[in-house]
């Protein structure tokens, strides 16, 4: 049987990593501390509902799926990370597109 603790900070470390967020630009969008975002992942603290909300939506995610055991989570993060890839992608492009029609 998997501990809460334990599936909370393997999930939250996955998806942050996944994102390429470190631990103190996660801590920035959700507007706590980066030691605090520390002890979640190491299992030494366990946040209450409102900051695991704020976690999950940082990261883009419902905060079910920071409990999720079932699924195949590397799978999912590849998925996710490609996505959010494409994303980011088609922001440069339009901020690119916006640029240049302001130099001309």
């Amino acid at each position: 049987m998997t501990n809460i603790r334990d599936l909370l900070a393997k999930n939250m470390k996955a998806y942050r990593s996944a994102l390429g967020l470190s631990q103190a630009k996660l801590a920035e969008k959700v507007e706590t501390s980066t030691h605090y975002i520390g002890m979640i992942e190491t299992k030494k603290n366990f946040p209450s509902p409102e900051m695991l909300e704020r976690i999950a939506a940082a990261l883009g995610i419902d905060t079910i799926d920071l409990f999720y055991t079932e699924r195949n989570l590397p799978e999912t993060l590849k998925t996710y990370r490609k996505s959010a890839i494409k994303d980011v992608k088609s922001l440069v492009g339009r901020f690119l597109d916006e640029k240049l029609k302001e130099l001309k």
